[in-house]
């Protein structure tokens, strides 16, 4: 057996080498409770088994199965960017490329005017939630207006 290492890296994330391989795995951004069982069981290693006890081809592989997950045999509902609207393949992304994307994807819906992308341009929510209680422009200033009483005689 390897010794133990407190840091493993893959995917370019740093795991706790004391964490479960599966808790450890959902610390990289773009993958799930799921997508991690999927993945360990992929690469043929334990879900129970410690993160800082994976051997280097372990971690290779899992690195691999994450980078390409439907190569390795991930079904296409478990990724998270299913027909993508420049290229229309499944594919699932993950780390920093998730903000680019996201931002991409508003960029593009507020240069078409659609509905979303107005609502996006003014700050206000996209998907359908009520306005009348949150989203208030004014709300950190609170102005209290003071009565002024009319004193009779």
């Amino acid at each position: 057996m390897a010794e133990f290492r407190h840091i493993v890296r893959v995917a370019n994330t740093d795991l706790k080498g004391e964490q479960k391989i599966l808790i450890a795995l959902q610390k990289i951004k773009g993958v799930s409770h799921n997508l991690a069982a999927a993945l360990c069981q992929v690469a043929g290693v334990p879900k129970t088994k410690k993160a800082g006890e994976l051997s280097d081809a372990e971690a290779k592989k899992l690195d691999e199965a994450i980078k390409n997950p439907e190569a390795a045999g991930i079904p296409a509902w478990m990724l998270n960017r299913r027909k993508d609207t420049e290229t229309g393949e499944d594919k699932h992304i993950i780390l920093g490329d998730i903000d680019y994307t996201l931002d991409q994807d508003k960029k593009r819906e507020m240069k078409m005017r659609s509905y979303k992308g107005v609502r996006y341009q003014a700050k206000l929510p996209v998907r359908g939630q009520r306005t009348r209680s949150n989203y208030r422009p004014n709300k950190g200033k609170v102005t209290i207006k003071k009565r002024v009483t009319v004193i009779r005689k």
